[in-house]
């Protein structure tokens, strides 16, 4: 079974979670509204979101290379 196409897919994935995340935090960073908000709640949101993507896919990238090896 070849993985290498798919273990190559997961890390540019998880490159780019890293990016959104960045993006949020920015995104939170210069947030000038009311923290109890409607709109913050969201952006914190979708950052805990991100956050457990990228420990999903952290873990299954994980578990790929080590089948590979």
């Amino acid at each position: 079974m070849k993985m290498n196409p798919i273990v190559e897919y997961i890390r540019i994935h998880l490159v780019s979670l890293h990016q959104d995340a960045e993006m949020l935090q920015e995104k939170m960073d210069a947030f000038g509204g009311d923290f109890d908000s409607d709109e913050f709640r969201d952006l914190e949101m979708e950052d805990i979101i991100n956050t457990g993507e990228m420990k999903a896919t952290a873990h299954l990238l994980s578990v790929a290379e080590s089948m590979i090896e």
